[in-house]
């Protein structure tokens, strides 16, 4: 077989396709190839030949060349979801290109304000008529060596009743077969597919014959990710088994898997998700917060010294986000459940009015003056004179105490969703033509009278309450770090974790430090050790790559690769896993380690330790995994 060399078709950073954050690609699925990372947003043909797929939402180009060579161009990760937004497609299917022609604009910003990677694979489709694959780029260049062959491969197991579609054209084939093995149309809720997988959801997942699936002359592989039950066809050939399986079952026809999804969900599953829709687009700005904070505790350990000028213009970039956190989060609540953001970003700051005392303020102080032994009539005067009472509002029949919720959490997020629905309830009956003025002018209205009266004091109450007990359980030494490390990995196995963004909210913005962070950190790098101790364990050199490029980011504080791709599967390793996270996060309860940050951990999340703890978070970090890698290494065997 001949080696081959290919111009890269996108500017930016060529990097090995086992460094693409997507086990399919990474793992060579797909084929061989290479990936471009921080993509310029152009894409040109790299050789003379034709456009054989072009995907509706413009996001994915097949090509072959005069002389045979198959290639996919995949633009980022899980970029099929936004349905051809950001991409403006200069050419069309079955076009005849030349090497250097324009194929596509795309905007990279745009896909990263999506919260999307924009790293683009590019892969040979039929590898296996090639030797070695070279990527170039300029003065870059990435080699994809032709494995060994491999005479022991093992012959595909077919059902005797598999013979009658094997004179059916492929795509058919394929389609019915899976169909067969997925359990039937009856067990079918939805199907579409992206530019190389068929994603279904179905009722009853122990119906599906994973096995069988995989052994269908067509399918490169199969998982299960976000509830959905998706399998590997390739580029260009998966459209055609998805148009063959949908006329199996045409009330398929449609799609409309993510709301199927949802639906599948578990109650606790369904408020996680929520949560996380609420909290992770807020996320970005508490992390750049907890980095100034770290970068700015690092200096000051050190012995520098500061005008203090210069320290009140760093607290504005540190204390702002948490300040105003009750607009971030009513406006991230707002744009969930469909609201107007600038009305959420508007009550919000309603919460916060600086002419309301802070509530937390209210009652601290009420507390410190209790501490030293005052009558409540004593404490009742001095507060009042310091000014650090709720200011009284006199309706005729009731005086209500109003003050504000900065640093809080739950008002602002359920005022959020009252206030979403409240003017989807309005715009249900006012006319359009006063629409523009009287719904805005009625909702802030209601929801800033509800917000102050009704949902501020009980869901502040609530919020002290809960998040005040699971504080003080994380702060047990030994026993808080011990639990949280050991089970939330399985957590996120259930896909719950979302949850406990609201959690580190609170903590940051009430105590400026997030001791979950500390403890998590342990939990996912232990499962990235161990999936590494069974990628070095690992005798077949494919499958080890595939699986070391699975247990990389978890390094980087990614894990789900590692637990579905290696972990689970084995169950020991992801158990070893565990014991690795509860023993690392054991010890940082007990250290009392907490991140100026949330929202990144292991070795980015060193970023938030540089306030004079970062020595302790790399011991527990190199306890966790020390632990995960060894535990697996030692008791795990391959056969297994």
């Amino acid at each position: 077989m001949k080696n081959i060399t290919i111009s890269s078709p996108l500017d930016g950073q060529l990097i090995p396709l086992n460094e693409v954050n997507d086990p399919v690609f990474a793992g060579g699925a797909m084929g061989r190839g290479a990936a471009v990372k921080n993509p310029k947003g152009k894409v040109y043909s790299p050789f003379d030949g034709e456009i054989t797929v072009f995907f509706d939402t413009h996001h994915a180009i097949g090509l072959k060349s005069n002389d045979g060579i198959e290639l996919l161009i995949h633009v980022g990760m899980d970029t099929v979801t936004l349905k051809g937004k950001h991409f403006s497609p200069k050419a069309k299917q079955g076009d005849k290109v030349k090497k250097g022609q324009l194929l596509l604009e795309f905007d990279p910003e745009g896909i990263k304000a999506e919260k999307l990677d924009t790293t683009t694979p590019v892969v040979v489709t039929n590898h296996a008529d090639f030797g070695d694959i070279t990527f170039e780029l300029n003065d870059q260049k990435v080699v994809s060596k032709a494995p060994a062959a491999d005479s022991n491969a093992a012959p595909v197991d077919k059902d005797e009743d598999d013979a009658k579609f094997d004179n059916l054209p492929d795509e058919q084939r394929v389609a019915n077969l899976i169909m067969k093995y997925v359990g039937g149309p009856d067990n079918v809720r939805s199907a579409e597919h992206c530019a190389t997988r068929l994603r279904l959801i179905v009722n009853d997942k122990s119906k599906i014959q994973e096995k069988k699936i995989e052994n269908i002359e067509g399918v490169k592989g199969q998982f299960f990710a976000a509830q959905q039950y998706q399998i590997i066809c390739g580029t260009g050939f998966v459209d055609k088994v998805t148009e063959e399986f949908i006329k199996l079952k045409p009330s398929l026809a449609g799609g409309g898997n993510k709301q199927a999804a949802y639906e599948q969900m578990t109650l606790v599953q369904k408020i996680s998700r929520t949560l996380g829709d609420v909290f992770v687009p807020i996320i970005p700005v508490l992390v750049a917060t907890g980095l100034f904070m770290g970068l700015r505790g690092a200096i000051l350990s050190l012995g520098s010294e500061w005008d203090p000028t210069f320290l009140t213009m760093t607290q504005v970039l540190t204390d702002t986000a948490f300040a105003f956190l009750p607009a971030l989060v009513c406006w991230s609540t707002m744009n969930k459940f469909g609201g107007t953001p600038v009305i959420g970003i508007v009550l919000g700051l309603m919460l916060v009015f600086p002419g309301l005392p802070n509530a937390y303020v209210v009652g601290g102080f009420a507390n410190d003056l209790k501490d030293l032994g005052l009558t409540w009539q004593e404490a009742a005067k001095i507060a009042e004179y310091a000014g650090k009472v709720p200011v009284p509002l006199d309706l005729g029949f009731v005086t209500i105490p109003l003050v504000g919720y900065q640093g809080s959490v739950l008002p602002a997020l359920v005022l959020g969703i009252f206030a979403a629905k409240l003017q989807h309830w309005l715009k249900t009956f006012i006319p359009d033509i006063i629409d523009l003025i009287v719904t805005p002018f009625l909702t802030l209205l209601l929801s800033m009278m509800l917000g102050f009266m009704v949902v501020g004091p009980i869901m502040h109450g609530i919020e002290q309450a809960v998040f005040g007990a699971v504080q003080a359980f994380l702060n047990l030494p030994f026993i808080g770090g011990l639990v949280v490390g050991g089970l939330q990995q399985v957590i996120v196995v259930f896909g719950v974790h979302h949850v406990f963004n609201a959690l580190e909210t609170y903590l940051l913005s009430t105590t400026g430090a997030d001791p979950f962070n500390a403890i998590i950190t342990c939990a996912t790098i232990a499962q990235g050790g161990a999936a590494l101790a069974v990628a070095f364990k690992t005798q077949n050199p494919k499958k080890r790559a595939l699986y070391i490029s699975s247990a990389v980011p978890a390094f980087l504080g990614i894990t789900e690769p590692a637990i579905f791709g290696i972990n689970l599967r084995f169950m020991k390793p992801f158990i070893f896993g565990c014991c690795g996270g509860a023993v690392g996060g054991a010890v940082s309860s007990f250290l009392g380690l907490a991140g100026t940050g949330m929202g990144i951990t292991v070795l980015p999340g060193m970023l938030l330790y540089m306030n004079g703890q970062l020595g302790q978070y790399i011991l527990v970090n190199a306890i966790g995994f020390a632990i995960g890698f060894g535990l697996t290494y030692v008791l795990y065997k391959v056969e297994e």
